[in-house]
């Protein structure tokens, strides 16, 4: 298997990148519900789970930022028969799913009121706390923290958390199932066994 992407498959290194950020949002997701469902709130248990939740979050944003260089250093595999219009629903699917990738870190980061304890290894400071914060918020919007806060949190939360990211999810995987199961093509094994 190559390293790197080839006009056939995708490379070793692009399937690593993909498939443990799939991980890592499903791992974001169960530590999150799991805490809000089964968890009494401000409980050590509660807070454990919520810093699994933010330190998953916070190594997304670092993978998407190797998945965004990985990506443009190598070429795309080819793609496979289909329409123009099926090809353009397809890249505009994964401009959308790198999108979420990039906002849903970045809001889960700026609307955390708390540090990030790093997988209890280290803490990561609160956006509150950052010189960014004071210059962008505090000075240029003239807002708080709570003030900011808010339509971060709508954001991540009620509008991308909710709904968005799952609707991506399914239609991705569902795309991939249809292209290996109905139309037969080699669409889901570029990104797995390369066969």
């Amino acid at each position: 298997m190559s390293i790197k992407n080839t006009a056939e498959n995708y490379g070793s290194i692009a399937k690593w990148l993909h498939w443990i950020t799939a991980a890592l949002f499903l791992v974001a997701y169960v530590s999150v519900y799991y805490s809000h469902w089964f968890l009494e709130p401000r409980t050590p248990a509660s807070f454990n789970a919520f810093q699994i939740h933010l330190s998953v979050g916070a190594s997304v944003g670092v993978i998407v930022i190797l998945r965004i260089i990985w990506r443009l250093s190598n070429p795309t595999p080819r793609d496979e028969p289909g329409s123009r219009l099926a090809h353009f629903a397809a890249h505009l699917g994964h401009y959308a799913l790198y999108a979420v990738m990039i906002i849903m870190p970045v809001t889960g980061y700026l609307g955390t009121g708390g540090n990030i304890n790093y997988f209890f290894m280290f803490e990561l400071p609160k956006f509150e706390d950052t010189w960014l914060f004071e210059l962008l918020v505090n000075n240029w919007l003239g807002m708080s923290f709570s003030e900011f806060e808010k339509p971060i949190d709508f954001i991540h939360k009620d509008v991308m958390g909710a709904w968005i990211v799952w609707l991506l999810i399914v239609g991705h995987v569902v795309a991939a199932l249809y292209h290996h199961h109905v139309k037969k093509d080699r669409t889901l094994y570029k990104m797995t066994s390369g066969k």
